[in-house]
């Protein structure tokens, strides 16, 4: 038994990005994801302080009511950035629900014909899904998830 209550659905996810302006382009004229925040409110506002605090230099989109935070890579580790890779500690894939493998087929003509990265539709009928992997201008690996 769990020793905290049931959880629902994902709040928020925040990745770490090598350029913001870059990423946020893609989140929201690719994936379609809107702008919730992108500063902080005037200085005179009493939560600007704690706002900043939690935006680190980055911004939040939402989907839904999942929300999505950008934050910059810290300024000492961009001349050692290395890429994004699924296979040390931390993030593998994030995944984002569309409504039918049809929808995926037509993602994957539509990002094709922009030129984004990406992998094979491929069917998972063990789990019920079929997937399409794409990636984000940092290399992070995310996938578009549709119901068999």
């Amino acid at each position: 038994m769990a020793v905290l209550p049931q959880l629902g659905p994902v709040h928020h996810v925040r990745l770490t990005v090598s350029d913001v302006a870059k990423s946020r382009a893609f989140y929201t004229e690719v994936l379609g994801l809107e702008v919730a925040m992108d500063g902080p409110p005037p200085k005179d506002d009493p939560h600007y302080e704690l706002t900043v605090e939690n935006l680190q230099g980055g911004i939040v989109l939402t989907n839904g009511t999942m929300l999505l935070g950008l934050r910059p890579m810290d300024a000492g580790n961009l001349e050692n950035r290395d890429s994004f890779t699924p296979f040390r500690a931390g993030l593998d894939h994030l995944s984002f629900s569309v409504g039918s493998r049809e929808d995926l087929e037509a993602a994957a003509i539509a990002l094709d014909k922009i030129g984004v990265s990406r992998g094979e539709l491929a069917d998972l009928p063990m789990f019920g899904i079929a997937v399409l992997p794409i990636q984000d201008p940092d290399g992070i690996q995310l996938e578009l998830t549709a119901p068999l």
